[in-house]
């Protein structure tokens, strides 16, 4: 694998607990987490103190560091202002957690746009709420990530480069994500190329179209092989970050609107450990046909 590829992944799809969660990284080779949860608790609901003292140990222990926060913000109703200025107090701790672990990025979302309303509705407001997010990062020098969530107003890659042209600079880029621009019925190269300058960080993960379920990249629609060899060739460097969704792990429901059970309809490995390790061998299956 190049030198300027290095593989990450949201770890607390095998654990709860953080212990583990480093063990199995790190038994698999990788040096790199997505923080997104740790002992049962979202990264959100640490303080800055606490970081500093439950979660920086550990990390050191094993020799591994954070490529990213896996933030909640932007997981709010676009019209629930209580919860925006709530999420906003908690990207100033974010950002202080950020240069605690030093780490570069935080992902963020877009809003829930209300069922059944045109997104377009809220395109304004949307651009508001992210600037002021945009806003706080800019004062800790941090660099936020928009992923493509599903349900959010930036699930289409044509509402993602409306984020981008507006706010795209050096503290808002693009988290690409594949399966979920399968899971809302976009073709992934078409949003690769669209949103290709602002592509920042990949997250591996794949989904077929029509059960709208994950399954290991590189099996789906997602078009992880041929899109990974067109990033690299165009000399793409940085992470890739695994996010497998091959078993019901214990904080899946606090990331999605429907019912879990719907999310990962059955489970594809023994447990969350394994589900990992079959999504990091499949990757690097794929970087070596890549070469």
């Amino acid at each position: 694998m190049k030198q300027n590829l290095l593989i990450s992944g949201f770890a607390d799809e095998i654990s709860p607990d953080f212990t583990k969660q480093l063990q199995t990284v790190t038994e698999l080779g990788m040096r790199y987490i997505s923080l997104r949860s740790a002992d049962g608790k979202n990264i959100a609901e640490y303080t800055p103190q606490q970081a500093r003292e439950q979660l920086l140990p550990k990390l050191s222990q094993f020799g591994v560091r954070v490529s990213s926060i896996g933030s909640p913000i932007g997981k709010v109703d676009i019209g629930d202002e209580a919860g925006f200025e709530k999420q906003l107090a908690a990207l100033e701790n974010l950002c202080q957690i950020c240069q605690l672990l030093q780490c570069r990025y935080i992902r963020i979302f877009s809003f829930f746009i209300p069922e059944g309303q045109d997104p377009e509705r809220y395109r304004e407001a949307v651009l508001e709420k992210m600037r002021r997010f945009v806003q706080v990062a800019e004062r800790y020098g941090v660099m936020l990530l928009h992923e493509n969530e599903k349900d959010i107003y930036g699930d289409t890659g044509a509402r993602c480069k409306v984020i981008l042209d507006a706010l795209g600079g050096p503290n808002l880029r693009a988290a690409f994500d594949f399966a979920n621009f399968v899971q809302c019925g976009e073709d992934t190269a078409v949003c690769w190329e669209m949103l290709k300058p602002y592509i920042e960080y990949i997250h591996i993960k794949d989904a077929v179209a029509a059960t709208r379920e994950n399954v290991p990249c590189g099996t789906g629609e997602g078009k992880i092989p041929q899109l990974l060899a067109q990033a690299i060739r165009d000399g793409y460097e940085g992470f890739l970050t695994l996010e497998p969704h091959l078993v019901r792990f214990v904080s899946l429901q606090s990331l999605e609107k429907q019912d879990a059970a719907e999310v990962i309809k059955a489970d594809k490995a023994e447990n969350g450990a394994q589900g990992y390790a079959i999504q990091y061998r499949a990757l690097k299956e794929i970087l070596d046909q890549i070469g």
